[in-house]
């Protein structure tokens, strides 16, 4: 009786540094990677009757994966976050920090190499769990084993439980409080373009997907620092209207047990404002980062 694969019973382990992460995330694992096709034409001048093109495929695309993390009061998580934010600048280069991913199934061991974390969305709904939904590419994807397969690294004692939060959500605009919030989203996004490795040579000794080109590195270009902040507009809410200004402070904190757990403190951003018609008049702050801090990780903390 064939055997199947649950995404469910699936575990996913983050490896970096010589260490191993177990991630819990919840039930969107996403994961996969498709080649390149060079179409060519097959029709002659001779024989017109060849209606469909030839194919050679040579090299993959850049793998795509996707999760997401409930971020606790434990902070099992921080190391997601990190990846997300922090530089990594060896090599007199400055860089997002790499790292490889493990899908371990109940029938297979899935691994994505050299991955890089493209888009980060933090999303702290009023009454809701905590959760950062992650998404990024790699170098390549590939079965390593069977459920048995042994991982690399140290594996990080987890702590032994897992708390979701459910934060009081405090925000400031230009150091004014903003009352009456609904929700507030803040989005890191990293943008990096693939170094080229499609050669002649070695597309002429490709024979399988074993040995095709795959991408063997990156530049990271311009990072994105952005988000809304919705409330509800109220008789007391003296600033009703659509507005923007060009220069002033975001601050985005989460309160919980009575201190702060996550904060962007973003000094130097733009918004607009508009307002929102429905069952409950509404408002929404768009904002986006527009100094240049020296690293990410020091105004965004957890």
């Amino acid at each position: 009786m064939a055997k199947y694969n649950f995404l469910k019973e699936s575990k996913v382990h983050l490896v970096h540094g010589g260490n191993r992460y177990l991630l819990v995330t919840a039930p969107n694992v996403s994961f996969s990677q498709t080649f390149a096709e060079d179409a060519y034409e097959v029709k002659t001048l001779h024989d017109q009757t060849k209606m469909f093109q030839g194919t050679s495929i040579t090299k993959a695309n850049p793998a795509d994966f996707s999760f997401t993390v409930y971020l606790t009061t434990e902070k099992d998580e921080t190391i997601v976050k990190s990846l997300l934010t922090d530089y990594d600048s060896t090599e007199g280069q400055t860089r997002i920090n790499t790292f490889d991913l493990y899908i371990v199934s109940s029938e297979s061991t899935f691994k994505l190499n050299e991955c890089v974390l493209l888009n980060g969305d933090f999303n702290l709904s009023k009454g809701s769990a905590t959760t950062l939904n992650l998404a990024g590419q790699a170098q390549k994807l590939e079965r390593v084993g069977n459920a048995s397969y042994s991982l690399p690294g140290s594996l990080v004692s987890a702590s032994s439980t897992r708390t979701p939060t459910l934060s009081i959500i405090d925000v400031e605009v230009g150091e004014t409080d903003v009352a009456n919030i609904i929700s507030a989203t803040l989005s890191v996004q990293n943008e990096i373009e693939w170094t080229p490795y499609e050669t002649l040579h070695n597309s002429l000794s490709v024979t399988s997907a074993s040995n095709a080109m795959y991408p063997s590195g990156f530049t990271l270009g311009r990072r994105v620092v952005s988000g809304n902040i919705v409330q509800y507009v109220t008789d007391s809410t003296s600033s009703a209207g659509q507005s923007f200004n060009e220069e002033t402070s975001v601050s985005i904190k989460t309160i919980v047990n009575g201190s702060t757990f996550l904060h962007a403190n973003l000094t130097d951003c733009m918004f607009t404002k508009r307002v929102n018609v429905g069952d409950v008049f509404t408002q929404t702050f768009d904002y986006r980062l527009v100094g240049n801090p020296a690293n990410l990780s020091t105004v965004i903390t957890y």
